[in-house]
């Protein structure tokens, strides 16, 4: 049983009557509700009951009747799932074997028919010097286009939207067109081209500030961009459409997607300790290797759901102390689904789709959790 469904059953303890309880009674009691579930509780759950003593019988009373409905509770939970539980993805072949037993096969009622938007370099609204140029005419779709035009090796690009996040970006150089996203919605945004002066000083080679309207908040995470690359000839996208063929609804594929992933791609534990600043990913080269690191994957989910109608945001942040990469969907009906696939630098872990599919927002945050261990940074 997962931590998170630990942690949530301990809470339902807490907030009973249980307080009353003599602490060791009651951990002793919520072991046994979780042995006769056939599951090993997690002691760190444990630790914050109080102890406190109370009338002996109306404990006991009281430590029979919750043990029921935790019993049956837990139960519930894990029966749930069957059809596409939570899952983990730590290399095991167990592991793996489930996930591949739970890609979905066959033909669905959803049009599998890919998507690819592509970003237009338009030069109906352009910014810029003979260093840097900065194409905006679609900023209402989410992005913009920079080519750096000057002959210095080490180029970062800086977007700080209305709510004062900045995005860092490594330039590529050579006059090529880049995708960027305004990640950070409606309201003005900062863009500024740095080259690099030597050592890690940085001096500005253009600057411009940029006034945004979405035409819809979810364009800029339905666009391929400079972290999540792919086109309509991309294998991501031809193997988004075959996952997604047997599916019924959105939530479906992206359980396909994620399932086939678990099954078929390794985490790559030595990249992961060698990776340098800025990294991209090349979604088609990790498809071929089927190995890569949490970016890796996430920019993959990303690319086949984007290009599957499926708003996607890649995003980076801190699980616990260490930098890691995950993704949140947007679900017709639903709304943005926060962290519908985590990372936290040992395992996967998928939310149930069936609960997703009969839940609102807020019950969805709770499923998934408070988001304590998860700090976002970006999306991108």
């Amino acid at each position: 049983m997962s931590n998170r469904l630990t942690e949530k059953i301990s809470n339902i303890f807490r907030q009973d009557e249980a307080y009353r309880m003599n602490r060791t009674d009651a951990e002793k009691t919520l072991a046994q509700v979780f042995e006769a579930a056939g599951k090993a509780p997690n002691s760190q759950g444990f630790e914050h009951l109080k102890s406190k003593k109370g009338n002996g019988k109306k404990a006991g009373l009281v430590v029979l009747c919750i043990a029921a409905v935790l019993l049956i509770a837990v139960l519930l939970l894990l029966l749930s799932g069957c059809s596409a539980p939570w899952s983990k993805a730590s290399g095991s072949n167990a592991q793996k074997e489930a996930a591949a037993a739970a890609i979905k096969t066959g033909v669905g009622t959803r049009d599998a028919t890919p998507k690819c938007l592509i970003p237009d370099a338009a030069g109906e609204v352009i910014y810029g010097n003979e260093l840097a140029q900065i194409d905006a005419s679609h900023t209402s779709d989410g992005y913009i286009i920079v080519s750096y035009l000057g002959d210095c090796p080490k180029v970062k690009l800086q977007i700080t939207g209305e709510n004062e996040v900045t995005y860092t970006f490594n330039c590529q150089g050579g006059g090529e067109e880049e995708v960027f996203p305004l990640a950070s919605g409606d309201g003005e945004y900062q863009v500024t081209v740095y080259e690099n002066i030597e050592g890690s000083q940085y001096a500005a080679a253009y600057s411009t500030s940029l006034v945004v309207v979405l035409s819809d908040r979810n364009r800029p995470f339905l666009y391929p961009n400079q972290y999540v690359r792919f086109d309509k000839n991309s294998a991501a996208v031809a193997l988004g459409k075959e996952l997604a063929t047997p599916c019924s609804d959105d939530l479906e594929v992206i359980a396909n997607v994620y399932n086939w992933l678990i099954a078929n791609v390794t985490y790559d534990s030595e990249e992961a300790t060698s990776v340098q600043s800025g990294y991209i990913p090349d979604v088609d080269a990790v498809l071929e290797r089927k190995t890569g690191i949490c970016l890796d994957y996430a920019a993959l989910m990303a690319a086949m759901l984007r290009s599957q109608r499926i708003p996607t945001r890649l995003e980076v942040g801190y699980a616990g102390i260490a930098y890691h990469a995950w993704i949140s969907t947007y679900i017709e009906e639903i709304g943005w689904v926060n962290g519908i696939v985590e990372f936290d630098g040992q395992d996967w872990q998928m939310m149930d789709p069936t609960f997703a599919a009969n839940s609102n927002e807020s019950e969805l945050k709770s499923f998934i959790g408070s988001g304590d261990n998860y700090e976002l940074k970006y999306s991108y």
